[in-house]
């Protein structure tokens, strides 16, 4: 398959507007947990993330500015190697729409189609809702570079701890061997980490359970059963739910996160994460730990903006890389 001329050695890029609340440190907190920064690289104002596009190893920088951040994407003119997967090569696509695709994703990432002045207008007043608003004002929830991405990283911190899950995630970025041409190492799309077996997972650190629900996760993507990527846009949370509660070791929290992280929607009840809970027995004051049951029907209420409220008590325990 023959790389076309649009993608070799190419860079896009666009200027998106900000909001004039917009909380960059956020977004560089989240992008850049990982203190090692093997495949993010984060300053006061710029991050740098290696990903893949359309199959091949690129680079986006996000640079923020008072009112704007500039956005590029540079694409390493040669495919990673000589053997692309079935159906895995660049598709044919004209500059207009690549820079609109850059710019869509750019806007999802920064959260800025998250409704968040309607939630914030409404619950301004709240007794316990309110201080936390008014403790993180404008907050919105990074989002991954794609819907897979946010997958796999709530796959790997299945119950560990924050440090463990990310040193893990690094482990598996390093062991699909994509890198591009700055230097950072490249967040693997489904089709690459397919290549990888589960003994190169659990060599990495993942558990058999967690290695074999990522080879199976990868698998049912790269032959277009699992369309992470076309539901983007539509959002049939229905459907998500459903066909990735069919996988097995994806429970319902590692659903509600994707969708928060993965696809920006605010609807969903994390009530099963352990920091929600405890930033919520905090809140109320209540000196015995809150149960799953308990925290989903103080969330209720909430509907639409659970997931944005359960942001906000993560924001009230300064967790910003979750």
């Amino acid at each position: 398959m023959t790389t076309p001329a649009l993608l070799q050695n190419t860079m896009l890029s666009c200027v998106v507007e900000l909001p004039h609340d917009f909380r960059a440190d956020d977004v560089l907190a989240f992008h850049g947990r990982d203190s090692a920064q093997i495949a993010e690289y984060t300053d006061a104002q710029t991050f740098m993330k290696g990903l893949m596009w359309s199959g091949l190893a690129a680079c986006l920088t996000i640079r923020f500015h008072s009112r704007h951040a500039d956005v590029e994407l540079k694409i390493d003119k040669s495919p990673i190697d000589s053997a692309p997967l079935d159906g895995m090569g660049p598709e044919a696509s004209s500059d207009a729409t690549e820079k609109a695709k850059l710019r869509r994703m750019a806007v999802r990432m920064l959260g800025l189609t998250q409704q968040i002045d309607d939630f914030e207008r409404t619950y301004r007043a709240h007794p316990q809702l309110g201080p936390l608003i008014a403790g993180h004002p404008g907050l919105r929830v990074p989002l991954t570079a794609t819907p897979f991405e946010a997958l796999a990283w709530a796959i790997t911190g299945q119950q560990i701890s924050l440090g463990v899950a990310i040193s893990l995630r690094r482990r598996m970025i390093l062991a699909a061997g994509v890198r591009h041409s700055s230097g950072l190492a490249c967040h693997p799309d489904a089709q690459r980490l397919s290549r990888l077996t589960e003994a190169d997972l659990r060599q990495a650190g993942f558990s058999q359970a967690k290695a074999q629900t990522l080879m199976i996760l990868c698998h049912l993507i790269s032959e277009h059963r699992l369309p992470l990527d076309a539901w983007v846009d539509a959002l049939p949370v229905d459907t998500i739910r459903e066909q990735l509660l069919a996988i097995r070791g994806i429970g319902p929290w590692t659903v509600e996160y994707t969708l928060l992280r993965g696809f920006g929607w605010l609807d969903g009840s994390l009530h099963g994460d352990a920091a929600v809970r405890r930033s919520l027995q905090a809140l109320l004051g209540c000196t015995e730990k809150l149960t799953s049951e308990q925290t989903r029907q103080w969330l209720a209420p909430f509907s639409p903006w659970r997931a944005l409220v359960a942001a906000h008590l993560w924001a009230a325990l300064n967790i910003k890389g979750a």
